[in-house]
């Protein structure tokens, strides 16, 4: 659920953005990468509620198979990263929700993240 959540979300921001057709799959790619999700929450979680953590926690310690372009470290935060955006989105937390989607986006929009 978190995936389609931050999809929409990405998607969404770039349609309103003023990004070029051609470089919209690119700038997308770019955001919801497993590496770009990961250094979103871990900037992310000293800002979180003890709640979140938990939930943060005990994704990133399941178990899965990681794909091939992503370190399993990356995929690990990336699925928690996911896990909290479908908790938020599925307890009705919409305004926390856009909080933690709009600081992913100063986080991944600074300029060092840009030239990835």
């Amino acid at each position: 659920m978190g995936d389609a959540v931050y999809e929409l979300h990405v998607r969404s921001r770039l349609m309103t953005a003023d990004v070029p057709v051609e470089r919209l799959h690119a700038a997308k790619v770019s955001r919801v990468r497993a590496s770009a999700q990961a250094e979103a929450l871990r900037s992310l979680m000293p800002s979180l509620s003890e709640a979140e953590a938990d939930v943060v926690r005990r994704a990133r310690n399941l178990k899965s198979n990681v794909p091939k372009n992503a370190s399993v470290a990356d995929y690990r935060h990336s699925t928690a990263f996911e896990a909290l955006l479908g908790m938020l989105y599925l307890r009705g937390e919409g305004e926390r929700l856009s909080e933690i989607l709009l600081a992913t986006d100063s986080i991944l929009e600074a300029p060092r993240h840009d030239q990835a």
